[in-house]
Order: structure tokens, then C-alpha cells, then sequence
């Protein structure tokens, strides 16, 4: 699909029903992500932190390294991409708009700006000026069918009654033109419902990065539109990693690598599905 048909696909599929919307950290694992069956695909801003070695925190990876992967992860497959651009690499609004353009260049058909400003002492930017962030990249990104989704980090944060301050801040996003609302750290089904009920009739993504006795059909129940996994597939990726090479380096002994994929598995599927050099 071209960039155009790629923007149309993932705006339907927030139309009806529920998806799930995984986060590959690179190529690999997005080109598995499709074979699998998956519609859509995001990245995920800590997996890629953790492959190259940085903390997913306060910019990290510097803008120019995220757009260079988001490119990358967009030209993995012909599935829509929706980009975790943090908190737009930029306090003040303009800032934010101009970021989201070239975020936009980069093919996605959809990507998130945050309410986190990275500061420990005051870890969301003000009212205001998160709504002011949130229509600034609205403008940015009229015409070009880029989905934008505002994220309210409250419960991420610790934020003093979060569940109050998501829903306060997502209605106020959704006035001001974002297209998807997103709180992640809601873990219990009535938080669910008050947060679908209040970005109503606008789609709402769930983050699901662990076991918390709800289903994809439960989500749906709830209203929920999109659930992505954040970073768990690729700490899913690391624990397997680490539970194996702790065997090695304590013990000595090499059990657990008898849980990986079987190499003929992958070689074969990467020769036949892999990247075109």
C-alpha cells in the first residue's frame, strides 16, 4: 500500500470492533508481527531505547535516532504504523508542531504525543499547555490523514487522583481535535468504561503490557477500540535473554536454551518473509 491507502486502512480500523496493535523494537520483529497476522503495528519508544543501550526517559534517544527508527519500522512491512512520539521532542507548542511534521514524513499513518514532561518534580506539563500541545499538533497534521492519539500519563506518573486527571485531560484533548485517546496504567474494567464513556464517541486504546484478567473480547465489551502492548514483547524478548544467559553465568548449564525458536525456524521464515537488501 501507498502512505495515502496505509493512513485510510488504519482510520477504518478504529471504526468498529477492537485490534490489537503490537510494538516491534526493529525489522525482525515486525516482519514476524505481520506474518502473524496482526492489520497495524507501533513502535515502541522503550523497546528501541533498551536495544541501544538508553533508559526510555526524558529523550534518551534523541529526536533525529527516533524518526530514523520510526522510518525504519515503517519500511519493515506494508502494515500501518502508529509511532510513540513521547512527548513530541519539545516543550512549548510550536516546538511540538514542528516536531510532528517531520514525524509525519516519516510514512506513519498514525503517532501518540504525551503529557509526561520527564521532570520527576513536576511530571505533567500544566493543563493548559498540555491542551495547547495537543491542538498544536492537530494543526500540524490537518491534511496529510495521520491519526494523532493524545495520551494522558497520570496514572503513569503517580499523579494524585490519576483516574480523575486522565479524564479531565482526555476530554479536553478530544475538544481539542485528537482523533484517539489513550491513559495508559488503566488496569480495572470501571476505569476502562469511565474512560471510554468520556472520550465518547472518539476510539480508545488500552495498554495491556501484562496479565491482567482482561481479554481482547473483554476489552471490546468495555468500548475499547485499540490495545497496544507497549514494551512487553520486547521485555518478553529480554527475559527469555536474560533467564538464559543467568543459567550460564551462575550454574553453568544450558536448559533454558532449550526454550528459543528453533533456528531452522527463523532462517527459514526470514528467507522467505526477511527485508530485500
Amino acid at each position: 500500500m501507498d502512505i495515502a491507502a496505509k493512513r485510510s486502512a488504519f482510520r477504518r480500523l478504529h471504526e468498529t470492533g477492537c485490534f490489537v496493535i503490537p510494538n516491534p523494537w526493529d525489522t525482525g520483529s515486525a516482519l514476524m508481527l505481520k506474518h502473524l497476522g496482526f492489520k497495524a503495528l507501533a513502535t515502541t519508544s522503550s523497546g528501541f531505547s533498551f536495544s541501544r543501550g538508553l533508559p526510555d526517559m526524558d529523550w534518551a534517544v534523541p529526536r533525529d535516532m527516533a524518526l530514523a527508527h520510526i522510518a525504519e519500522i515503517v519500511k519493515a512491512t506494508d502494515l500501518p504504523v502508529n509511532a510513540d512520539y513521547e512527548s513530541g521532542y519539545a516543550h512549548d507548542p510550536k516546538g511540538v508542531a514542528e516536531n510532528v511534521r517531520l514525524c509525519a514524513g516519516t510514512g506513519v499513518a498514525g503517532l501518540s504525543i504525551e503529557d509526561n514532561t520527564g521532570d520527576p518534580a513536576k511530571p505533567l506539563y500544566d493543563f493548559d499547555l498540555a491542551v495547547e500541545r495537543v491542538a498544536a499538533a492537530v494543526e500540524a497534521l490537518k491534511g496529510t490523514g495521520v491519526l494523532l492519539t493524545a495520551r494522558s500519563e497520570a496514572h503513569l506518573v503517580g499523579y494524585p487522583d490519576a483516574q480523575a486527571e486522565a479524564v479531565k485531560r482526555l476530554k479536553a484533548f478530544a475538544a481539542a481535535g485528537a482523533d484517539v485517546l489513550y491513559a495508559p496504567g488503566l488496569r480495572k474494567a470501571d476505569d476502562i468504561h469511565e474512560v471510554v464513556a468520556a472520550a465518547g464517541p472518539k476510539p480508545v486504546n488500552l495498554l495491556i503490557s501484562g496479565p491482567i484478567g482482561i481479554s481482547v473480547a473483554d476489552a471490546e465489551a468495555l468500548g475499547v477500540r485499540r490495545i497496544s502492548v507497549g514494551s512487553a514483547l520486547a521485555r518478553a524478548a529480554w527475559g527469555g535473554f536474560l533467564k538464559a544467559a543467568r543459567e550460564i553465568a551462575g550454574p553453568g548449564t544450558f536448559n533454558a536454551l532449550g526454550e528459543a525458536e528453533p533456528f531452522g525456524a527463523l532462517n527459514t521464515f526470514f528467507r522467505e518473509h526477511g527485508a530485500k537488501s
